[in-house]
């Protein structure tokens, strides 16, 4: 029989199965409903000192208006000053690469709270083997630039009237190594390998095998594992994440649902923003949009175009029609995708549609084929592609979805 300490190690829930070190303190059960825009409270904003010079910052990092952490001591050291003031944090967790749609991010969480954290730390655990993890762009320089310019220009700041800093309510960036995230007692590289890895990792059963899971079977559970990390870390009030990457938001609402975590304040602080788009051709920002060439950029919004197209015949047939409006929805956006692939071929440009599916916004079960009244509390109609230019040309993975019947 496992001893008290022993049972906090390994946590089995209906939905959930999750192994952690400790246990989230717990707090009482709230809806996993969301939360209009319109419910959203600003807090009291107050003055925050800013922290002390004495905490490490490596040599290597960057000049910036606020501070860098690079350990999880010296944040928390930084933290527990902000909960003695009784301060407001609001979390932005990235992978850097900052693009706009970031960026609205930060500005969401400046305007709700009195402080606002970024985290900048590419996960290696949510990387198959066979991924980008050695390509995927590292521009910290940059990174820190776009924020203190952002910051420069934020009227809304809580400390833009201090006199002891200027950096516009973004208080800190937390840029951890892999070793400091994922350490390792016997001094072993983390690996992407799942069953070589030891240590404790978190799983949403139910929900990470579904849409990006099926193609992904690893994706999330490093996700959900490098975020339970940083909230336990970080401790936010409150935690911000685009609607491009829906999944994920869905699944890290039922990981703070079920295990009670303190920080953020339950599944309705884990704010969802709609995503954010190129003005021009309304494609999806991503930081892997870097990718792409310059010849294969105009043919990028095809998946866009595929997944309009499908809403548009959703919104057609009225709800009760079950599933000939699911048939038909799907029918129409991979009609759409396989005619924009066509065209791009005639210009040397492969697209490789991987999926189009439609899927439950709450179960994330798939709606195709499915019995009774498909998609009566909304779907989430999403795809992904993978597109280059020419047979040798490096292939990159675009993920877009639209939100059928129901908001976030």
């Amino acid at each position: 029989m496992l001893s008290r300490s022993q049972a906090a190690f390994r946590l089995r829930l209906s939905a959930s199965r999750v192994s952690i070190v400790g246990a989230a303190r717990l707090r009482p059960r709230t809806s996993l409903a969301p939360v209009p825009a319109s419910q959203f409270h600003s807090s009291t904003r107050r003055h925050f000192t800013a922290p002390s010079a004495t905490l490490r910052q490596s040599q290597e990092l960057p000049k910036a208006p606020f501070p860098i952490f690079t350990t999880v001591n010296d944040f928390r050291t930084w933290r527990k000053k902000a909960e003695k003031e009784g301060k407001t944090v609001g979390f932005v967790p990235t992978m850097g690469a900052l693009h706009d749609g970031h960026l609205s991010l930060v500005k969401a969480s400046l305007a709700e709270n009195d402080l606002t954290v970024v985290s900048i730390f590419v996960n290696p655990a949510q990387f198959a083997p066979t991924e980008d993890l050695a390509a995927y762009p590292r521009t910290l320089p940059s990174d820190i630039e776009a924020l203190e310019k952002l910051a420069a220009g934020s009227a809304t700041s809580p400390s833009s009237s201090s006199s002891s800093s200027s950096h516009g309510g973004i208080a800190a960036i937390f840029a951890p190594t892999v070793t400091e995230m994922y350490p390792s007692p016997d001094g072993k590289a983390f690996t992407q390998h799942v069953a070589d890895q030891v240590g404790a990792f978190v799983e949403v059963h139910g929900l990470q095998h579904e849409m990006e899971g099926a193609s992904r079977p690893t994706f999330f559970r490093g996700v959900a594992t490098v975020c339970t990390k940083l909230f336990h870390i970080v401790a936010p009030h409150r935690a911000y994440f685009g609607q491009k990457d829906i999944q994920q938001a869905i699944l890290l609402r039922r990981l703070v649902l079920d295990l009670c975590f303190a920080h953020p304040e339950g599944p309705e602080a884990v704010r969802v923003l709609p995503t954010s788009r190129d003005p021009g051709d309304g494609l999806a920002l991503s930081s892997r949009n870097a990718y792409l060439t310059q010849k294969a950029r105009p043919y990028a919004t095809a998946l866009y175009k595929a997944l309009q197209a499908g809403q548009a015949a959703w919104e057609q047939h009225v709800q009760g029609q079950g599933q000939e409006r699911v048939a038909e929805t799907l029918r129409r956006a991979r009609e759409v995708a396989q005619q924009e692939a066509e065209r791009a071929a005639e210009d040397g440009i492969q697209i490789d549609v991987l999926y189009i599916s439609l899927n439950d916004p709450i179960s994330l079960g798939s709606l195709e084929g499915a019995t009774g009244d498909g998609g009566k509390r909304g779907a989430i109609l999403s795809g992904a592609a993978m597109i280059k230019d020419g047979p040798d040309g490096r292939a990159t993975r675009l993920i877009d979805n639209v939100l059928l019947g129901f908001a976030m």
